[in-house]
Order: structure tokens, then C-alpha cells, then sequence
């Protein structure tokens, strides 16, 4: 199981996502690094594991003020090594080819954006099966977005998030219930766990959900999740794909 690092971009610093609740997000405080900015941040947290995929939410772009994407490509271009997983409202076939076009690898469409299926559609014909992801948002137990996207599973791509918004900077736990569900809709598909995550424990249960990456914020800020646990589920990685 891969752990994914999550930064939330609001105004260009970073900042703590609570459950959903955009409105009240605040610049993170780190005990990684000083300051908010996305740079540092990334830097800060690489230095805990050197992970392969980092999950960037550009928020002022899901709300439709602006967006983030010199920064993200600028992060792109400074960690080539790295698969930025970009969540940014993508609403139409043309958000997804400008975010290309500045560089963006790796397209995150979220279904609280959606009308329908197209721009899923056109993501995957652009980008391709391994460079797209769907989040499933779910927020206080109800779907969001097309409820066709969240049951018909034939149209998912390889991978899908759980993403539930409520859980989020809530240091409630994992929505384990939910990631075993969407696994048993598609077996297969890869499951990627997003809200809650505590501390290792949390991570051991996720592991035997059918969880394949888990996206963790807070517990990498407040280093509920240190270095040593971290390499542990690396080294588990690697043993699985060698």
C-alpha cells in the first residue's frame, strides 16, 4: 500500500483541510517546516519518505477563483520523479487540456465537479488509463456529482478514490466500510483511501481493506506518522512488486 502525501492550495500556501469546510481553512502549521508554502512543504515532506505520488487539491480552482497551475507545474518540474495527482475541478474536456498543456501529468476528476460522464471521458482519452483517477466524493454519507458514476463501476478508470469529505483533517479514522464496498464493485480496480488516516494502526486497516494507496495529511504534519512507519509500508511495497 502506498502512502500519498495530500496538499490542499488556497491563495498559494498551503492549507489544513478540516472536512470539507473550505471556507475555514487556514495556512498549515507544520512541524515538518515553518511556513505554508507549497514548495517547502513538498520538500519537508520528502525528506520524511521519498514518495512516488503526491495529491495536490487546488481549492480556489474547484471553486472557480483562479487556479494553481504554474505552481503545481513548477513542483512538477522541480520533483520529476514524483506523480502529481492534480484535483482541480476539472469540469469539462477543456479544463483537462489546459492543465495538460501546462504540464500536468497526472488528472485527478472529481465527481462533486461532474455533470455527467464526458469529462471522465475525455480525460482518459488525453492523458490515458494510467495518468487519470475518479474521486468518488461522498460528503455525510450522500454521493456527489452523477449518481451513475458512482455506481456504475464498468466506467471507472484503473484507479478510483475514496474520498470522504466529512473525514478529512478529522482524526475520526478511515472509512474502511466504504474502501471495501467500492473494491468489491470492481475487483481489481486500485482503491485509493482518502479522510481520517491517524496513526499506523489506521494504515494496518487500511492494508486489509483492499486499500492500494491511502492519502494522509495531518498525521504527516503532527508526525502521528513518523519515518520509520513510513518505510515499513515502503518496504512492504517493494516486497509486494518484487
Amino acid at each position: 500500500m502506498d502512502i500519498v502525501p495530500v496538499i490542499d492550495l488556497l491563495g498559494e500556501q498551503v492549507v489544513h483541510a478540516k472536512r470539507g469546510e473550505r471556507d475555514r481553512y487556514r495556512p498549515i502549521e507544520s512541524a515538518l517546516t515553518a511556513g505554508s508554502a507549497p514548495q517547502d512543504i513538498v520538500a519537508a515532506l520528502l525528506t520524511l519518505q521519498p514518495f512516488r505520488a503526491c495529491y495536490v487539491a487546488d481549492l480556489d480552482a474547484i471553486r472557480g477563483n483562479g487556479d494553481h497551475r504554474s505552481t503545481v507545474a513548477a513542483l512538477q518540474d522541480r520533483w520529476p520523479e514524483v506523480a502529481f495527482w492534480v484535483d482541480a475541478g476539472l469540469a469539462t474536456p477543456d479544463d483537462c487540456r489546459r492543465w495538460l498543456d501546462a504540464g500536468i501529468r497526472h488528472l485527478v476528476i472529481g465527481s462533486e465537479s461532474q455533470t455527467d460522464g464526458a469529462t471522465l471521458d475525455a480525460a482518459l482519452a488525453l492523458a490515458g488509463e494510467d495518468r487519470v483517477a475518479l474521486s468518488l466524493d461522498v460528503r455525510q454519507g450522500a454521493p456527489l456529482g452523477p449518481a451513475a458514476l458512482h455506481e456504475d463501476a464498468g466506467r471507472w478508470p484503473a484507479r478510483v478514490i475514496a474520498m470522504t469529505l466529512d473525514r478529512v483533517g478529522s482524526s475520526e479514522g478511515p472509512d474502511l466500510d466504504r474502501i471495501a464496498t467500492l473494491a468489491a464493485q470492481r475487483p481489481g480496480v486500485r482503491v485509493w483511501g482518502a479522510g481520517g488516516v491517524r496513526n499506523a494502526a489506521d494504515l494496518d486497516a487500511l492494508a486489509t481493506h483492499g486499500t492500494d494507496a491511502v492519502l494522509v495529511a495531518s498525521a504527516l504534519h503532527d508526525r502521528r506518522l513518523d519515518a520509520g512507519t513510513l518505510a515499513r509500508f515502503a518496504s512492504s511495497q517493494l516486497a509486494a512488486n518484487g
